[in-house]
């Protein structure tokens, strides 16, 4: 490789270097990441196979029986003048329960909001409007802590407790069947998780798109695994129920250490460190993969981000929350099972490091193939170990994409299932995207320790679908 056998190394020289250094981390930890893969996919088949794990069907009229106790449900919600009317006035009709109270946190400098809320509301004595002093965003976690209070205010002037509270965000399209299935299953655990099921966007097949692929594939057995093998269970934010009495054990165990309310204030994931503590003490947690009497997943069905930037901004919070502040805030646990799915959440950083190396090879690699057809490189032989890291990770990656595609296909019909293919690399962007953002933001919240609710904006709602139910055979 050396020119002229003086000694000196050429530019092209250190690009052929820079390239096979690239080849051989991209390689190396490709295949980690396909070992990961390929033995929650081999447990999942296990499961299926042996019967262990299978998603019933409820019977006809199941969303409409009374709960065995009160329920509350919290909405936090700022900015969403054009979504929080909807969310409310559809969550209203399809829980008709009486024993249900919604509980809605907007902020005093959103009037926007305030409005919309109001006017969905009507004469619905099932609601509660609770105006946050602060002016907004606070965080998320600050939102529910005040939706809290104002439940716990509320348990002590009419001398009746709530037996479970439920969370949800302002652009949620609920169930009917998610009510009754949450407060049955919070009889035996104290934490239970519904899927989430984004919804496809005409207008945005790539960007929103490729969230459907990855729910899709996560929450029909990446949770399922998980919940299967005693992990614990993170919670998503919404359709995601609490036993009152363990929510409450909870806030007095943060109240020794000066925060009020069960949700970490400072926490940007506050839902998904929510739930992994109360999956590891009292009655535990319980995943719920269910279908109604049509075959329809009982899961929360949500717009996610249509464009690019909104996109990144909303996975950097994911990651700097579940990888950066969850090692941080939560630590390890002892149980093999807890550290694997641990390193499986937290292995965002270091996915989009690998993504942008794989990336930037093949750019290098392109520009190689041109120089090498005017004869100005050669390509340098590969060694056995990095030959057999390429075909594995060429065979896992087939195998992956199958897997995605399947599961896609599975819950949104054929044509989603084949697009899911193309939207590999629009996922990838992303991801590489959100692991350099976050990581800027990490940092900035060591030097200054400010956390701010960094808001996606929603615009449009499911509800307003009229396909919304209709699956592709």
């Amino acid at each position: 490789m050396v020119a002229g056998g003086a000694g000196a190394w050429s530019a092209l020289d250190w690009l052929l270097l820079v390239e096979r250094e690239l080849l051989a981390f991209s390689a190396f930890w490709f295949c980690v990441g396909l070992i990961d893969e390929f033995a929650v996919d081999l447990a999942w088949l296990g499961l299926r196979l042996t019967g262990r794990v299978r998603t019933p069907r409820l019977p006809v009229g199941y969303g409409a029986q009374p709960l065995s106790g009160p329920a509350a449900v919290l909405l936090p919600a700022f900015g969403e003048a054009q979504v929080i009317g909807t969310t409310i006035a559809h969550m209203l009709a399809t829980w008709p329960q009486r024993e249900l109270t919604v509980y809605v946190g907007c902020y005093r400098n959103d009037p926007a909001t305030l409005d919309a809320a109001i006017r969905a509301i009507g004469d619905d004595r099932r609601v509660r409007l609770v105006t946050l002093a602060a002016q907004g965003p606070t965080t998320k976690a600050d939102c529910l802590n005040r939706l809290y209070r104002a439940m716990a205010n509320d348990e002590a002037r009419r001398g009746v407790r709530f037996a479970s509270v439920i969370m949800h965000d302002a652009e949620d399209m609920v169930h009917p069947c998610a009510l009754q299935a949450i407060d049955a299953a919070l009889m035996m655990r104290d934490f239970v998780q519904l899927p989430v099921r984004p919804e496809p966007q005409a207008q945005s097949r790539w960007v929103a798109g490729h969230y459907s692929d990855e729910f899709a594939e996560n929450h029909a057995k990446g949770m399922v695994v998980r919940a299967a093998l005693g992990a614990a269970i993170p919670a998503a934010g919404v359709g995601c129920g609490f036993s009152r009495a363990a929510l409450a054990t909870l806030a007095e165990q943060r109240l020794v250490a000066g925060e009020v309310g069960p949700f970490a204030p400072d926490c940007l994931t506050e839902d998904y460190e929510l739930g992994l503590m109360m999956s590891r003490q009292g009655r535990g947690s319980a995943f719920l993969r269910l279908r109604d009497d049509a075959g329809q997943l009982v899961a929360t069905r949500s717009y996610f981000p249509s464009r690019l930037d909104a996109a990144v901004r909303q996975k950097t919070r994911w990651v700097h929350g579940i990888a950066f502040q969850g090692w941080e805030r939560i630590g390890w646990s002892l149980n093999p099972v807890d550290i694997w799915m641990a390193l499986r959440d937290r292995r965002g950083p270091l996915t989009a490091l690998v993504m942008a190396a794989a990336y930037l090879l093949l750019v290098i690699d392109a520009g190689l193939l041109v120089l090498q057809a005017f004869g100005k490189a050669h390509v340098l032989e590969l060694s056995s170990p990095l030959r057999l890291m390429l075909l594995a990770s060429f065979v896992g990656f087939a195998w992956r994409a199958t897997i995605r595609a399947a599961f896609t296909w599975r819950e949104y019909g054929w044509r989603e299932g084949l697009m899911s293919l193309l939207r590999i690399p629009i996922g990838n962007v992303i991801a590489i995207m959100a692991g350099r953002r976050a990581l800027a933001a990490y940092f900035r919240s060591l030097q200054d320790g400010r956390v701010t609710w960094d808001k996606t904006v929603h615009d449009a709602h499911p509800a307003f679908a009229s396909s919304l139910h209709r699956a592709e055979a």
